[in-house]
């Protein structure tokens, strides 16, 4: 299974404002494991870049001088992700942009998603943490992947750390040791990986209900939690 974790940065935020891409970042997985290959182009835009975007992620127009433009980088970029999966953080916005370039250099030309399978991670972090904040920063804090080195968004550097945070997202337990004489590889005395079930005889585990000040405080915390949550606390839908 290969991977493409992918990121841009541009000139700004609207696309149908005729903006454009000025840095592609991308980061391969293949079987759930990075494989230090990697894609990276800074790309002139010709055009002026909007203030807003220049402090979100630095990139000035001097820089972009010498770079080269979307048309002459599209054949190996396209190469680079063709058949992945690309895994891609809001990625209406980010394919959005290629597709635009594409269709700058052809209006024929095959667009991403026919090339790809597109899984957009804000979504499934949307859908794994309701009510939470999702953008990247917010899923390194709660995933505890280091972002000390993104004071600057950079399409590159963004890409490796969304790389890190799906892996984590999406990794679940792969195996549980349940016994006392597994090693510390996971592995035991009896076939790894065999669901070990309860007795059927076992004694029926005793409920405690919340008591009423419990409730009262829970109660509280999800007021607390409805104004501060985007789509108000989950518990209470």
């Amino acid at each position: 299974m290969r991977q493409v974790v992918l990121d841009t940065e541009t000139t700004g935020l609207e696309v149908s404002q005729g903006h454009r891409i000025i840095e592609i970042g991308c980061v391969e997985i293949v079987d759930r494991k990075l494989t230090g290959r990697h894609y990276h182009q800074y790309i002139k835009p010709e055009r002026a870049i909007d203030q807003g975007a220049l402090e979100v992620h630095g990139i000035t127009e001097e820089f972009l001088a010498d770079k080269p433009v979307f048309s002459r980088i599209a054949d190996e970029f396209m190469d680079f992700i063709r058949g992945a999966e690309l895994i891609i953080h809001n990625a209406p916005f980010d394919v959005g942009f290629i597709d635009a370039e594409l269709k700058l250099i052809n209006t024929d030309t095959r667009l991403v998603a026919s090339e790809c399978k597109i899984t957009d991670s804000l979504q499934l972090a949307r859908t794994k943490h309701p009510g939470q904040r999702n953008n990247l920063d917010a899923l390194c804090q709660r995933y505890a992947v280091d972002n000390s080195n993104r004071t600057l968004h950079g399409a590159l550097l963004d890409a490796e750390i969304l790389a890190d945070v799906y892996l984590l997202m999406t990794g679940g337990q792969t195996m549980l040791g349940l016994s006392a004489d597994d090693d510390a590889t996971g592995s035991s005395s009896g076939n790894a990986g065999t669901i070990r079930r309860l007795p059927a005889d076992r004694p029926k585990l005793k409920v405690i209900y919340a008591n009423e000040d419990e409730s009262k405080a829970h109660e509280s915390r999800l007021d607390q939690l409805s104004e501060i949550a985007e789509n108000g606390a989950v518990w209470r839908r």
